[in-house]
């Protein structure tokens, strides 16, 4: 049966609708994810950024107390202060070295954190420096704390120098923790506060 011209301008005319309601839903779509990245930054304003700075008590390997607040080094896990680990054959205690080691590194100069969120016990994840050095990665390189979100290379580098914990044998202080049934914490990746609250928008736990 013969086709009319009319019939085959019908049937060419619904290609152009379905062509626009594609274009309408990316749209919808770009709409959608701008108003969610509006979101986002709005969310990441109202948590700006928190800075402390002045004399610092060092509670562990990771952990300081600058005017009463208790800060958490971000990017890194050191020993838990009770921690033992193995050298030359023998049972020591590496998280009081890795205390005495972040002590030894700030001295008596003051530390100065920024931070943006909070862990799990409340502490302010931050970056901390004490005059040009940066805290957290210093205590990796000399291998007295290993990567736990950031500083990979400064492990690997201690790991090949054979610093610190990596002189011995050692239980990473995460999986230490898990043993001891202490509660799992998740790394401290770059960004993070834009991933909770998008797992709390999903219903994600």
């Amino acid at each position: 049966m013969s086709t009319s011209p009319g019939a085959r301008l019908r049937g060419g005319g619904a290609r152009p609708r379905r062509g626009r309601l594609r274009v309408l839903g990316d749209m919808l779509l770009a709409v959608v994810v701008l108003g969610l990245l509006a979101l986002v930054v709005a969310r990441l304003d109202e948590g700006a950024a928190i800075r402390i700075e002045g004399g610092a008590s060092v509670v562990d390997g990771d952990t300081l107390v600058i005017a009463g607040e208790r800060v958490r080094l971000r990017g890194l896990d050191a020993p838990e202060l009770d921690q033992t680990c193995r050298r030359d054959g023998s049972d020591y205690p590496c998280g009081r070295e890795a205390r005495k080691a972040l002590a030894e590194l700030i001295g008596a100069r003051p530390v100065e954190c920024v931070g943006r969120r909070r862990d799990r016990y409340g502490r302010l994840l931050a970056d901390c420096r004490a005059e040009r050095t940066e805290l957290a990665r210093a205590q990796v390189v000399a291998g007295w704390a290993v990567a736990y979100g950031d500083y990979d290379k400064e492990e690997a580098m201690a790991r090949d120098r054979g610093q610190g914990l990596w002189a011995g044998e050692f239980d990473r202080p995460k999986d230490w923790r898990e043993m001891r049934g202490g509660a799992a914490e998740d790394e401290h990746v770059r960004g993070w506060a834009v991933v909770e609250w998008l797992r709390a928008i999903l219903g994600f736990p």
